[in-house]
């Protein structure tokens, strides 16, 4: 397939509604089953909705979406494009002040809201700018002035095929096509400008990696947040394979949405995998005998298999039992037709990735930054190796800086941050972004070692890894969440939250500590640490709603009481 010939996201998807039968279903919901979408209904939808938007806007205005993942949510990005507006996502978890920033920083002409509960978020800050002209909706909204106000499922819900719309995108590939704020993990989140080729040449990236395994319908399960960088791209690629698109209900209901819809693929943040793997985990530490036996040859000979290890003749038997009794048991649990799962968003702890690949549910694990598209590099489905973030997309050139800071180069690379040229400065230095990421390769594979601006640095000038000794914390069945503090001083301490599910006493905690600490050389062992008992959530601030925790904030937050430790 030939992305190079578009000229813009708009492109790509008429011309993969050319190539598909018209009634065959695009877009399902499994919050609500009866709302499915046809090719043909998404066609005609984008272009009648587009139609309103551009009575509106002017080329290059913003537009800002606020919607929890439904087929309406990529509706309203592609008619945003072809009215050649800029796409803004924000995500429904943020808080006023969140929304409030956003809005003053890029000044939408137009806010698009899922339902009465997102637009009141918003609604105040709407009525006090001029410059948003217009509030589209989804559902019916109640309490709103009608003149301004435009419900989009006058459109969805009495679809008009004899409209004759003709409407072209006139976007080129340098164009944006949206701007996609960062978690603000570090202060206030920056607007990163993405251009329909850097989400194009991504698209090209994602197809070439998913190529072996794709079926004549490719079935996705999505529920990563749509205005992620990660699952925004991602929505693309699915457009370029002819995919079926199931919209999950919630995170809880993931599991049951997978039996639901059986997913060839789903792609996720590593916290999802870490939550899977103590689930399963779990269920194993239970099995007794026979069972027991069974599960430990599934789990070693699984990884021996993923580590290209030589079987003798019995254990390749007893690997071909333990497909039939144990991983097959386990697919069926996920739909029984997963290919892959792709994580990407933050590290994925090598143990659990190990683990879930072993049991026969195939994990991908890659690295990207929303500033360049967001995919940098991805392990291929046919020579998985976890310890690495996989190899670079042909669509982007790496290369490691004296200091083993990552970094790229390529069409995928962002324009700049929106209104921050001090900090577009700061990154993008003759054409390459620099990541902030330290990393290695090892036969043309990419390894994270660090990240440059978390690297705690002790007296003695070792530089440290905070993530890492966290990984290996919450890897923990006991701890759940963990903070490592200890720039320039003498040790490393902690802050930690306990698993609600365990009832631990103080002494058992001590021995986990320890447990733990023999696999940490000196500099890196938790000489003292605190327990708190309110986990962080994306509800209280402390976690970017893709589920990473806000460091600068917590040890804000915790000051004191990480000082009082020395």
């Amino acid at each position: 397939m030939d992305f190079k010939k578009y000229n813009n996201l708009v492109d790509l998807f008429f011309e993969q509604y050319e190539k598909q039968s018209k009634d065959k279903i695009f877009l399902s919901s499994l919050k609500e089953p009866k709302k499915n979408f046809s090719w043909n209904n998404v066609k005609l939808i984008i272009e009648q909705l587009a139609s309103e938007i551009s009575k509106i806007i002017q080329n290059g205005d913003r537009c800002l979406l606020i919607s929890e993942n439904r087929p309406e949510w990529m509706i309203s990005d592609l008619s945003i494009m072809l009215a050649g507006g800029i796409t803004v996502p924000a995500y429904t978890t943020y808080v006023s002040r969140d929304y409030e920033y956003i809005i003053n920083d890029c000044s939408p002409s137009i806010v698009i809201v899922s339902n009465d509960e997102q637009f009141n978020k918003v609604k105040s800050i709407c009525e006090r700018n001029s410059f948003i002209k217009k509030i589209f909706s989804f559902e019916t909204l109640t309490n709103i002035d009608v003149n301004k106000y435009f419900n989009v499922s006058n459109l969805t819900q009495n679809i008009n095929s004899n409209k004759n719309i003709k409407l072209e995108s006139k976007a080129q590939r340098s164009d944006p096509a949206c701007i996609i704020y960062t978690s603000g993990t570090q202060g206030n989140p920056k607007g990163v400008i993405l251009s329909h080729g850097g989400i194009l040449s991504n698209c090209e990236g994602g197809y070439e990696l998913l190529k072996p395994i794709l079926e004549e319908e490719t079935r996705f399960l999505t529920w990563l947040p749509l205005s992620h960088s990660y699952e925004h791209a991602v929505q693309f690629i699915q457009i370029a394979v002819g995919a079926k698109v199931f919209y999950a209900e919630s995170i809880d209901k993931l599991i049951k949405n997978m039996s639901e819809c059986s997913p060839h693929i789903m792609t996720a943040v590593p916290r999802f995998y870490q939550n899977l793997y103590l689930k399963i985990n779990g269920t194993f530490k239970k099995a007794k005998g026979l069972k027991k036996n069974l599960i430990n040859n599934t789990i070693n000979l699984g990884t021996k298999k993923l580590r290209k290890e030589n079987m003798s003749i019995s254990e390749k038997f007893v690997n071909f039992l333990v497909e039939k009794l144990v991983r097959n048991k386990i697919k069926k649990q996920f739909g029984g037709s997963l290919k892959t799962f792709v994580s990407g968003g933050g590290a994925l702890d090598g143990e659990i990735g190990t683990f879930l690949n072993a049991i026969g549910l195939p994990t991908l694990q890659g690295y990207g930054l929303t500033e360049t598209s967001p995919v940098v590099s991805c392990n291929p489905i046919n020579d998985i190796r976890i310890e690495t973030v996989g190899i670079p997309f042909k669509c982007n050139k790496v290369k490691l800086a004296e200091d083993g800071e990552i970094l790229v180069k390529g069409e995928n690379v962002m324009l700049g941050y929106w209104n921050n040229d001090n900090e577009t400065k700061k990154v993008l230095k003759d054409g390459w972004l620099y990541t902030g990421d330290i990393g290695k390769f090892e036969n043309n594979y990419l390894i994270i070692t660090d990240r440059k601006k978390d690297i705690l640095i002790t007296p003695g000038g070792d530089n440290i890894s905070p993530i890492k000794v966290e990984n290996m914390l919450t890897s923990s069945e006991i701890i759940d969440q963990a903070i490592v503090y200890g720039d320039n001083k003498p040790y490393l301490v902690a802050l930690i939250i306990l698993n609600k599910e365990f009832e631990i006493e103080k002494e058992n905690l001590e021995k986990e500590i320890e447990n733990i600490n023999k696999n940490l050389t000196k500099v890196e062992k938790i000489k003292k640490y605190f327990v708190i008992k309110e986990n962080f959530t994306i509800e209280n601030g402390m976690m970017t709603p893709t589920l990473k925790l806000k460091r600068f904030k917590i040890i804000n937050k915790y000051k004191n009481d990480f000082e009082n430790l020395y």
